[in-house]
């Protein structure tokens, strides 16, 4: 039950990640885009395509979250590559609990 609700907010559009869970998720569908790129021929990895697409947008969507912006900031040119750099928002904002502050063992023990 909790593996399914982490893997539930991978793909929910709300709440916030710091740069480092936004540039491993990067990074993996970076891999996944070589590794697709290789069988352009199969409709299997077009469909794939789509759902690593909805997933970068909901990783994008919590990054832009994170520095207290509307996720419609993700679509700016070059506003991705702020998002690699620039540090979240401390504390909470509109969005959500800073996730930096839920790394910590008494945050861990409530799940």
């Amino acid at each position: 039950m909790i593996m399914l609700k982490k893997l539930k907010g991978y793909f929910s559009f709300k709440g916030r990640i710091g740069r480092k869970g936004y540039i491993i998720s990067f990074i993996s569908l970076v891999i996944m885009n070589v590794i697709m790129n290789n069988n352009k021929d199969s409709i299997i990895l077009y469909c794939l395509w789509i759902f690593f697409l909805y997933f970068s947008l909901a990783q994008g969507s919590k990054r832009c979250h994170d520095l207290g912006r509307s996720a419609w900031w993700q679509f700016v040119p070059l506003f991705p590559l702020w998002l690699f750099f620039s540090r979240g928002q401390k504390g909470s904002n509109r969005y959500g609990e800073d996730p930096m502050e839920l790394t910590t063992p008494a945050a861990n023990a409530s799940e």
